[in-house]
């Protein structure tokens, strides 16, 4: 970390615990999909395959800005615990509620005191594609706790993520750009 600017430290440790972070959901959402395709609920399937997308967008915007401060981006890949898909469904929510109230929340205020833009903006991206995620993963446990399989969780369906910021939308053109970043809709990347 000698290439660090001490006034870019903690923004750089803070962006390393975010790329760790996203790096390992990545890998659990991934690991989630597979569970919930093999129980039979490809709808919820599809809504882990897009934000594990979301955040391995999130993990290299995290990556960049630790490159752009004089550090590199590593992270430690911990064992995935797969349960049930209800559980899975949880887990995931309870990461992204943490990531919502406390983690990003905590970073942005620490990257804005700096006035370190780059790290602002990676944040704010991801804090905001997290809300999505966590609105996505609330809706699933409700139609999954009240046995509704023939809702959405159960059907294979798209989801549209933005190559950008990472912001997720169950619904196609749900505006022209991305509300996050800008980025126009025909890019979004259409993740099954």
């Amino acid at each position: 970390m000698s290439a660090i600017a001490a006034e870019n430290a903690i923004t750089v440790q803070n962006l390393l615990a975010a790329f760790e972070g996203e790096s390992n959901a990545h890998a659990k959402y991934t690991a989630f999909a597979a569970k919930a395709d093999t129980d039979g609920l490809h709808g919820a399937a599809s809504l882990f395959r897009a934000a594990a997308r979301a955040e391995q967008i999130h993990a290299a915007n995290h990556a960049r800005v630790i490159g752009i401060l004089g550090g590199q981006a590593e992270a430690e890949i911990h064992p995935v615990e797969v349960k049930s898909t209800l559980e899975n469904l949880k887990a995931a929510l309870n990461g992204e509620q943490y990531e919502i109230d406390t983690m990003y929340p905590g970073f942005l205020q620490e990257a804005t005191e700096r006035k370190n833009t780059a790290a602002i903006r990676t944040f704010h991206g991801a804090l905001e594609a997290e809300k999505t995620h966590a609105r996505l993963y609330a809706e699933a446990i409700a139609l999954l706790a009240a046995g509704k399989k023939d809702s959405w969780i159960g059907e294979a369906r798209d989801f549209y993520v933005c190559p950008i910021c990472g912001y997720t939308s169950e619904t196609e053109e749900e505006h022209e750009r991305c509300p996050v970043c800008n980025c126009p809709w025909e890019r979004f990347e259409i993740i099954r």
